[in-house]
């Protein structure tokens, strides 16, 4: 089953999404993120579907399908870190870390952009980069899961794009403690919520999902790759993430990006040269998951930067 959540007449509204792209509404008031809490997601969905259709996606605003509770972003790709580490610490290879156990950080549940807002540039930005992930969504309460148990913890899929400002990103990495202005300005999620069911057919021997991803800037393709080149499973990332803690309803973990051109920093690191530009105003990026859709945002200027003073060097006076 597919849901998606929209803005058509000056109403906010979520639904079930048919086969033939028409939107049927769900009663009741409730959110998808509200109705995934509620463990009643499947029964509103089929419920909706039973009922006349409305408006055609094409024909609406979509928002992003659900507001996050919040946002781990993995990185399980082993491509993908090979070349930006070449591109942001000229460091050949994967740190033989990386192996030991699915690495995240988390990112700002609240700078959501919906699958075809604009983008704004980070304030004081010059380097600004898109990354081609798909996103798992919580849909049960676990804590301390095995990979087993966690696959009846994940509701559905989402495609998602983690922005980031390289030049933020690689200035705040020096300080050992991880991004935070190169990463949070703005995160997308959509075009809808796909129900793991539905995905279930692209599942290989190995527990990973099949789906083919592609990235374009400006109707360019600038990387394809397939999702399965991960090196963990969903599952195992949600159990990792539910070590000594709790997932619950509306948590969104993000695969991470993928290798062969699902961000530019990975090529420049390849390439050695900023090859393809880092994005400006203006450019469109569009990102295509097999079996999900497509988002597809435009780069606009930045807001003003507002100045701050640098860190005062402390005299270490003692009371």
């Amino acid at each position: 089953m597919r849901f998606a959540a929209y803005e058509h007449q000056d109403q906010r509204q979520c639904a079930a999404v048919a086969a033939d792209g028409r939107l049927h509404p769900i009663t009741g008031g409730h959110t998808l993120t509200e109705l995934i809490a509620l463990g009643a997601l499947t029964d509103a969905g089929a419920a909706a579907l039973a009922t006349s259709a409305g408006p055609h996606v094409s024909q609406v605003r979509l928002l992003p399908p659900l507001q996050p509770a919040s946002i781990r972003d993995f990185v399980t790709f082993e491509e993908h870190v090979e070349g930006v580490r070449q591109s942001v610490d000229g460091v050949a290879g994967v740190p033989e870390q990386w192996y030991a156990a699915p690495t995240f950080y988390f990112t700002n549940p609240h700078a959501v952009f919906a699958p075809h807002d604009d983008i704004p540039m980070p304030p004081g930005a010059a380097v600004l980069d898109y990354e081609l992930e798909v996103a798992a969504v919580i849909g049960r309460e676990g804590r301390d899961l095995t990979p087993e148990q966690a696959r009846e913890h994940i509701v559905g899929y989402t495609v998602f794009n983690d922005w980031s400002a390289r030049d933020l990103q690689s200035a705040e990495m020096k300080v050992g403690l991880g991004p935070c202005k190169g990463k949070d300005t703005a995160t997308t999620l959509g075009p809808c919520l796909v129900t793991t069911d539905e995905l279930e057919p692209y599942r290989d021997a190995d527990g990973f999902l099949r789906l083919a991803l592609t990235a374009e800037v400006n109707g360019q393709v600038i990387g394809k790759d397939l999702l399965s080149n991960m090196s963990w499973t969903f599952e195992e990332m949600v159990a990792y993430a539910s070590r000594g803690t709790r997932v619950v309803p509306g948590d969104v973990l993000g695969s991470g990006t993928c290798g062969n051109g699902g961000c530019l920093a990975e090529l420049w690191g390849l390439r050695g040269e900023q090859t393809p530009p880092p994005l400006k105003p203006g450019d469109t990026v569009t990102l295509t998951v097999e079996g999900i859709g497509t988002i597809s945002n435009t780069i606009v200027p930045a807001a003003e930067l507002v100045p701050l003073p640098t860190g005062r060097r402390a005299k270490r006076e003692r009371p």
